[in-house]
């Protein structure tokens, strides 16, 4: 019995040093990539579309207080700050439009993309309004372009991030699945839901697998989504939403803070 609580004992020392080791490595990751400049470049997952409180100077951009790029930069204070994601951007907007503040002093930049060319929105459009068979059809379309052209599309992106900011920890963000299944909830089929989870992995193991030949992190949020899916009953993420449709399928705050964020943290 006494050597049973000894181990006991012994084994919650070691986790309680693990856990403060893991902390301390995080903490330091996080000070390092805070001792140089933050860019926060990326599309509407990234700039915080359907969190509410946009940065009035953002515009159509919609960049929210909210947002998981907000978010670490208030609780690190990098020595700077450029916050340039924004909503429906795709990665030759992001060639084209975000890459400004990168340079050789920027410590950290955190990215999402390629969901937009995939033709996101489309899709869910499709499925939303149409049949299943309409659904499916459009989904493989998409998957299509997700096998054989968006990987070139996140190679040229990544190139440029790590030709303009050679010295930066580069974390790319992926993309939730949408839906719980195996529950009752009023909306799309099962089929559907299903189908489009199933596309969401696609995509995220491409833009993971091609982050990773850069050796940039990448931050699986389908794990810290994981019970907070639309139909969980506590979905960090917007339905359809007809009173402000352009909220449709992105996370909310909650999913921002509680989504986003920690996988940021624990890529950084």
């Amino acid at each position: 019995m006494r050597r049973s609580r000894f181990a006991l004992f012994l084994g919650t020392l070691l986790l309680a040093g693990t856990a403060a080791l893991t902390g301390a490595t995080t903490a330091q990751a996080s000070q390092q990539a805070a001792a140089g400049g933050y860019v926060a470049l990326g599309d509407s997952y990234s700039s915080g579309v359907g969190a509410g409180s946009y940065i009035t100077s953002s515009g159509d951009c919609k960049r929210s207080t909210k947002a998981y790029p907000y978010l670490w930069a208030a609780a690190n204070s990098p020595s700077s700050f450029d916050f340039t994601a924004c909503s429906g951007a795709r990665t030759g907007d992001v060639l084209s439009g975000q890459l400004g503040p990168l340079s050789t002093a920027t410590g950290l930049v955190s990215i999402s993309v390629g969901g937009n060319d995939a033709g996101f929105a489309d899709v869910m459009t499709t499925c939303v309004l149409q049949s299943d068979s309409s659904c499916l059809s459009r989904i493989a379309t998409a998957r299509a372009y997700v096998d054989s052209t968006l990987p070139g599309r996140l190679d040229s992106v990544y190139t440029a991030i790590r030709d303009r900011a050679p010295n930066a920890e580069v974390v790319v963000l992926g993309y939730p699945r949408f839906y719980q299944l195996g529950t009752y909830c009023i909306g799309l089929s099962e089929t559907k839901r299903k189908a489009i989870n199933d596309a969401a992995d696609l995509l995220d193991n491409t833009i993971a697998q091609r982050a990773r030949a850069y050796g940039f992190s990448f931050g699986d949020v389908r794990t810290t989504f994981s019970g907070h899916e639309i139909c969980s009953g506590n979905s960090w993420l917007h339905s359809v939403d007809w009173l402000n449709i352009g909220n449709s399928y992105h996370p909310k705050a909650a999913g921002q803070s509680g989504g986003y964020l920690p996988a940021l943290n624990a890529a950084a």
